[in-house]
């Protein structure tokens, strides 16, 4: 059918990705599955009329070009983009190396970017499109351990609400997705990466650490099939969220936030007013 919806979905060898595009296909749409890996994304979504799979490494400006034209050239168009892929790097600030922060940055803030970038073109002919980006809780909160990933979720939620006035002319819309802790594969070796070097006043919490996130890989109570299905409600909205708060983990976290936010000015609301001329 002409009128099928295209997702086009990054990160779709594994993880979320794989859910959400299994998800996507039982709705009923299309779906652009990309990933690193081309075999991996086949074994893993499958091989149907309505899948059109990808090479794509988000981080590759060039790529993020080509997997969209294959996606146009087979489909005509893209309704929706998931900008999901992503990986963790853990670990103390002072830890970790200025190229680990880097990797960081540039997978899950500058690729997200490249990918929104090479699809913008096609969404704004259409006069129509939904991006919905992958955060997580982390984008909201910051924690111990956590800087580098929580730099760049905190940079992919400043850039997709700043970007929400820039396409809304277009009728393109934005959701900013925030996930607790599901169980996912982002704690698994493949995904997450620790801190190489080693300071003695961090080495005990350090470790205490390790071991915490370690001990949750395949234990966290989020099940990302039924975040998937969700996404189909949320994309499926004439409306859709700006931002949702994805389990009850995640919105007892924010909760907490907006509270520490409305006391933290509230504090200081007198001195705060007090600046104009």
């Amino acid at each position: 059918m002409a009128d099928k919806k295209v997702w086009f979905i990054t990160g779709a060898g594994r993880g979320m990705g794989v859910d959400i595009a299994k998800a996507a296909l039982d709705a009923g749409y299309r779906v652009v599955a990309t990933g690193r890996n081309t075999d991996k994304v086949t074994k893993a979504v499958g091989e149907a009329e309505d899948v059109l799979v990808v090479k794509l490494d988000i981080t590759n400006p060039a790529d993020a070009e080509a997997a969209v034209k294959a996606a146009v050239d087979r489909f005509g168009r893209i309704d929706v983009l998931v900008n999901n892929a992503a990986n963790c790097y853990l670990g103390y600030f002072e830890e970790l190396t200025p190229k680990q922060i880097e990797h960081q940055l540039a997978t899950n803030l500058i690729g997200p970017m490249n990918v929104t970038r090479a699809v913008l073109p096609v969404m704004r002919k259409a006069r129509s499109g939904h991006i919905i980006t992958i955060s997580s809780i982390a984008g909201l909160v910051g924690q111990e351990f956590c800087s580098a990933y929580a730099a760049s979720k905190f940079g992919l939620e400043g850039w997709m609400e700043s970007l929400r006035f820039e396409i809304a002319p277009f009728r393109i819309k934005t959701t900013i997705i925030e996930p607790g802790f599901f169980r996912t594969e982002l704690l698994t070796k493949e995904s997450s990466t620790y801190a190489e070097l080693s300071l003695e006043d961090y080495a005990e919490r350090s470790a205490q650490n390790r071991a915490w996130w370690e001990a949750h890989n395949g234990k966290q109570v989020g099940d990302p099939a039924k975040l998937a299905r969700a996404l189909m409600t949320i994309a499926s909205q004439e409306e859709p969220p700006l931002r949702w708060v994805a389990g009850a983990d995640a919105i007892a976290i924010a909760e907490q936030k907006v509270a520490e936010l409305q006391q933290q000015i509230n504090a200081y609301r007198d001195l705060s007013t007090s600046l104009a001329y």
